[in-house]
């Protein structure tokens, strides 16, 4: 076992040993999102690399602790990608930190989420035990499908050591267009495109300099995205332009995710088909199925109710102060099946409760 992994089990074992709560991070990229940070920091940043890579197989194998952009650099030089598009929120995103929080891109609605692209996972448990999970074919059928489960888990679960991804190749062709329409009329069109066989692969619809517009991104064969450019018509941006802009609203460094005094950053996640929810000032991706506003953490209730009228659920993304992260719970309550399936597994995976306590739900 080299030196940086034997070091992160130790400190496991020791932590189980003494029920000591440890706080597991990267470059803490990601450390705005969830309840609250609690423990002595394991810092994962000295476990990198990329262990195995295959590009004829389409799947590559990396440390926890590998700088994202490092990883994608790698993926570049052969013609392929990370397709769900991961944001960074920080020069030192690692891959580790991009499985715990299970944030996807705005790609995420035509090519599936990350949890989708996840093959194996080695992870260590709350028993200071190497698991494995999975492996590094896209079919697989070793046991539970765990590897999954990591994505999205905060941490809550285990130390992930090393995960083993899917990757797809760069599209041949991509060209962005421009709409202006409003919030109703966007929606309507952008379900209307979702029915026809069109390389639609994001949208992003926003009030711009107090004008109304829908980005469309067509991404694939080239004869596919010149008819789709052809016969949906638009204004069709220069390349560079529209580079910047999607980058920015995955990086959420467009001028609508700046906040003043005590707004928060909330997510409101619906299905597409639904109607504007007349809950403020929104930016939608996702073809109408994520939806971003910014409002007071007081406004939980409210916003809560909206997204839960159309079959959604809201999550309080950025808090305007540690206060309001405490005080207000970052994610939707659990149904109770829910509920005691979440408290199960990590308590099968964490016994004694040491990893990322209160990061997901105060209360474990």
């Amino acid at each position: 076992m080299e030196p940086a992994l034997q070091h992160i089990v130790e400190r496991v074992r020791a932590a189980a040993a003494g029920a000591t709560p440890l706080r597991i991070r990267g470059s803490g990229s990601k450390d705005f999102y969830g309840q609250t940070l609690i423990g002595e920091l394991l810092d994962m940043t000295p476990l990198t690399g990329v262990t195995s890579y295959e590009p004829s197989e389409l799947v590559v194998t990396a440390r926890a602790g590998t700088p994202l952009a490092a990883l994608e650099a790698e993926l570049a030089e052969q013609g392929q990608c990370l397709p769900f598009e991961p944001p960074y929120f920080g020069a030192g995103a690692t891959v580790g930190g991009m499985v715990g929080a299970g944030l996807n891109g705005p790609a995420r609605a035509a090519v599936g989420a990350l949890r989708d692209y996840m093959l194996g996972v080695t992870l260590l448990g709350g028993r200071g035990e190497l698991l494995s999970f999975g492996g590094q074919v896209m079919k697989n059928v070793a046991g539970y499908d765990v590897s999954r489960l990591m994505a999205g888990s905060l941490g809550t679960l285990g130390v992930i050591t090393e995960v083993s991804l899917k990757v797809l190749p760069v599209a041949q062709r991509q060209a962005t267009l421009r709409f202006q329409l409003n919030e109703a009329a966007a929606l309507q069109q952008l379900n209307r495109w979702a029915a026809q066989p069109l390389p639609v692969n994001a949208n992003c619809w926003q009030v711009d300099a107090g004008q109304p517009s829908l980005w469309v991104r067509l991404r694939g064969a080239v004869a596919a995205v010149e008819a789709g450019c052809s016969s949906m018509g638009g204004e069709r941006l220069d390349p560079a332009t529209a580079a910047a802009g999607w980058a920015a609203l995955r990086e959420q460094t467009l001028s609508f995710f700046t906040r003043q005094g005590d707004e928060c950053l909330w997510r409101m996640s619906v299905p597409d088909s639904a109607p504007p929810l007349d809950v403020g000032e929104c930016l939608i991706e996702w073809g109408g199925a994520q939806r971003w506003l910014k409002a007071p953490a007081a406004q939980a209730p409210r916003l809560r109710a909206a997204a839960a009228a159309v079959g959604g659920h809201a999550t309080l993304f950025i808090a305007d102060s540690e206060e309001s992260a405490v005080a207000t719970a970052v994610f939707s309550p659990l149904k109770p099946p829910l509920d005691r399936i979440h408290r199960a597994l990590r308590q099968q995976f964490d016994p004694a409760g040491i990893f990322n306590r209160g990061r997901m739900f105060a209360e474990f």
